[in-house]
Parts: structure tokens; sequence; C-alpha cells
């Protein structure tokens, strides 16, 4: 794990952000010195992560369990973080409450929305690796595109794959599998 200097003005927008309770169906994160709020998905949003979902599911390391929408937290780099799918170990269920330790996800998978992309493809790849989240699967439906950032050091990823809807995505460990994308629709 990359050792940041958080700053109090940081720690302290994190915790304001953490005592929020945002409205049925909104969800929020924090960045640098925002907290963003977002509206819940639409349903082509919805059917592109299952498509991913489902293959991710058959590939699912032991001990670990699928879940959508969950706070991913690092206070030490200030970021509170929740991706549209990740998987997280089982035995977090005993630490109780509605954050996990970002460290611990394996995977952070994203489908870019319509009205805030810079999020999941400026913030989220600048934000991922400096919690240590070692996979970030990032399907872009405005462009019919998937990109894979992995290998993340020193607060950045070093690999980056690319390619379009239809291509097949080589994830690595632990999910070892090449995922289909043939059936991942573009936003209208």
């Amino acid at each position: 794990m990359v050792d940041f200097e958080i700053p109090e003005r940081h720690a302290q927008l994190l915790a304001y952000a953490q005592s929020l309770t945002p409205p049925s169906g909104w969800k929020i994160e924090v960045s640098g010195d925002e907290i963003i709020m977002m509206a819940g998905p639409s349903v082509i949003h919805q059917r592109n992560l299952l498509v991913v979902r489902e293959q991710f599911d058959a590939h699912r390391p032991a001990g670990f369990m699928p879940s959508e929408n969950t706070d991913l937290a690092s206070p030490q780099v200030g970021k509170l973080r929740n991706p549209d799918l990740t998987y997280i170990p089982v035995s977090v269920v005993e630490l109780g409450g509605n954050e996990v330790p970002a460290e611990l996800a394996a995977v952070a998978v994203e489908v870019v929305s319509p009205s805030n992309p810079e999020n999941d493809l400026v913030g989220k790849v600048r934000d991922y690796p400096l919690m240590d989240i070692p996979l970030y699967l990032l399907i872009d439906p405005r462009e019919g595109v998937v990109v894979l950032h992995s290998e993340p050091s020193g607060g950045v990823y070093h690999r980056r794959w690319s390619g379009k809807f239809g291509d097949t995505v080589p994830i690595p460990e632990p999910f070892s599998f090449d995922l289909a994308t043939s059936d991942l629709i573009p936003y209208p």
C-alpha cells in the first residue's frame, strides 16, 4: 500500500460525506476536495453490468463475494468510492458497517455514466490505484469501448489494455478468464 499523508481537511470531508444519508437510489463518493452524488443507473447500464457480472461470477475466486455499490474506503488517502461492481472477501461481513477497506477489493468494475463520464474516466483512474485496487475494468457504452487497468504501484496503474465491444478482455488473476464483450450494448 502506498503511504500518503492525508491533510486534515480531506479527513474532515471524508467524515462529513460518511455522515450523509443520500436519497434512495443515490450514492456518495469522495475524491480530493469533492463530494460526488450520483443518481441510480439506467437499464442499459444495468444490463451491461449483468453481462459482465455473470462472467465474473463464473470465475469468482474462493472466499470472495460479488457486491454492487459497496463503499470502498481508503481514509489514508482521503478516498471513498462506490464501484458498480466489486469482489470482496466474504470475511468482510465480520467487520459490519457499510464500508469495506478498499485494499481488500479484487476488482472495481464501472459502467460509464452518460451524465458524468469524467468521474469514471478520470477520477477513478486516478483514485483506484491510490486505493490499492488491483484491477479496474471500465466499460464505456457511450463509445463502445472497454479498458482494463492493472498493476498499481506508486499510486498509478502501470498496465492498460483497451478494446472495443466485441473484443475479448484478458482478465488476470485472481479471476483468470477471457471476458466476452459481444453482448454489451451501447447507449443510444
